[in-house]
């Protein structure tokens, strides 16, 4: 290959496969962040030539209410679509609103593997998933299914119980009395 065309692909390269990226239709989002970009953060970013990429140092990829954050990143494309993305971290955190919440469904493990095709979402080590105020489930691996809001979590042995918080319905006020005087 000549060196003028050497350089030209090592410099297109990268833009190449960050557009690649920014494809809407697999990407790691509830119904309404799909059609939002994709932004990535890192300190330092390695990319292949089959399209796959790592993140590393103090990592942020965020896309409508999205966010995950970690200590490193790997992403796997497949047919220059997102297929898997590995958050590693101390922990590893995810965050999005579910269409119709009022509030951020949170999760958090030592790594969170995002798979595309199905939208699930696996949290192993020390892995917990919360939504404001009203429940929190704990295990050693946890996975949730995005497209049913599904949760399942434990597994086998003696060390992974499940450890569940549920609140309790906060009263309804009381009406007002119209009898007072």
């Amino acid at each position: 290959m000549a060196p003028a065309s050497q350089f030209a692909r090592h410099l297109l390269w990268p833009g190449l496969l960050l557009s690649g990226l920014l494809w809407p239709v697999a990407s790691p989002a509830l119904d309404s962040d799909r059609n939002e970009p994709i932004q990535i953060e890192a300190d330092k970013a390695t990319l292949d030539e089959q399209g796959n990429s790592i993140y590393e140092g103090n990592i942020y990829l965020h896309q409508g209410t999205l966010q995950l954050r970690g200590s490193k990143m790997t992403l796997t494309l497949n047919n220059r679509r997102i297929d898997r993305i590995r958050v590693e971290g101390n922990p590893a955190t995810f965050s999005q609103r579910p269409d119709g919440a009022d509030s951020d469904q949170q999760a958090e493990a030592g790594h969170i593997d995002y798979l595309t095709a199905n939208r699930r979402l696996l949290l192993q080590g020390n892995a917990a998933i919360r939504q404001a105020g009203r429940e929190e489930f704990r295990s050693d691996r946890i996975e949730l299914n995005l497209r049913d809001n599904t949760v399942q979590a434990g597994g086998e042995g003696a060390g992974n119980r499940v450890h569940i918080t549920l609140q309790p319905e906060k009263p309804a006020a009381p009406a007002a009395d119209d009898t007072a005087e």
